[in-house]
């Protein structure tokens, strides 16, 4: 059943509305999927699509409630920003909002209210243009003790614990978990793309997630569900930075076993024909996150490596 979130006036005879497709059977938990917080990440919206075919082809194995919010942030989606396009904002950082405040703000505290209470938020997000990132949750270690266990029920291949996850106090999951209803951030791929293989993978989790909270009644097969990698301590990710300006050029793919000093990748200057610098990992880890856009600049984020 496809209900309003929110919806707003806007000019020339123009209605701004958000919206969900709510799913219910029986008095079980709920779960509520939430994409579309920023315009360039798209891999939510397949993400979105595959959830809700699941359901409106198994109806019968539904035994709670699903609420999927394809689009919170629907004028950056339809126009590729970041952003909400006009306000210059990034809709993740004025959460809980303002049911007094303006447009936006009103918005943000409408979405934030129609989530609380929720047995489980998932808040799904791509990386920017920039990076390329494997599936993986990411947890403040505030809330890890809560957040954690559910998190592995999913399988992903990474739980990112650190004290900036998530980032600011005004993101939508940190205004939820502070109020008790457990919201967990997942991240992958890269923006302005979707990665069917990554989204599948992040549906099967969920899947089994809402199998163990007893709202779908058949988990997926086992062989769909991996053991994540828990990554916990300041000290317990390398990131690589670029030495110089210039074209980071590099045959590595995220997820794949680095060791200390070998060659990431180089950086080359197209004019002369010269390498400028060649990357080295820092460490023996796994390379969880790699750059995806290949003009950097010095100190520009080449990669992250999970140290192993």
């Amino acid at each position: 059943m496809i209900q309003n979130v929110t919806s707003l006036e806007m000019p020339v005879d123009e209605e701004f509305r958000i919206v969900k497709n709510h799913f219910s059977h029986g008095k079980g938990k709920r779960i509520c999927i939430v994409t579309g917080t920023h315009g360039d990440e798209l891999e939510g919206q397949y993400v979105c699509f595959l959830i809700a075919k699941m359901v409106n082809e198994h109806p019968s194995l539904l035994t709670g409630s699903v609420d999927i919010y394809p689009a919170l942030n629907p004028l950056g989606i339809d126009t590729m920003q970041r952003g909400v396009p006009a306000f210059d904002l990034d809709m993740n950082r004025i959460f809980p909002g303002d049911s007094r405040g303006s447009m936006i703000e009103k918005v943000a505290n409408d979405i934030y209210t129609d989530l609380l209470g929720a047995d489980m938020v998932i808040d799904i997000h791509a990386s920017n243009i920039f990076l390329r990132e494997i599936p993986q949750m990411r947890i403040s270690e505030q809330t890890a003790n809560v957040l954690v266990p559910y998190a592995k029920m999913t399988g992903i291949d990474f739980i990112w614990v650190h004290q900036a996850a998530t980032v600011l106090e005004s993101t939508l999951a940190h205004s939820l978990n502070s109020k008790g209803t457990p919201c967990l951030v997942a991240e992958m791929g890269v923006g302005g793309r979707i990665s069917h293989s990554m989204c599948q993978h992040l549906v099967d989790g969920i899947q089994n997630l809402m199998y163990n909270m007893g709202i779908w009644a058949v988990a997926p097969s086992a062989d769909k569900i991996g053991e994540s990698i828990v990554c916990e301590g300041a000290d317990s990710v390398a990131f690589i930075n670029a030495q110089t300006s210039g074209v980071f050029v590099t045959e590595m793919h995220n997820d794949m076993m680095v060791r200390l000093g070998q060659t990431i990748g180089h950086i080359i200057e197209p004019l002369t024909g010269k390498v400028l610098s060649e990357v080295l990992s820092p460490c023996e880890g796994l390379l969880f996150t790699i750059r995806a856009y290949p003009i950097v600049y010095e100190g520009s984020l080449l990669g992250r490596i999970y140290k192993m």
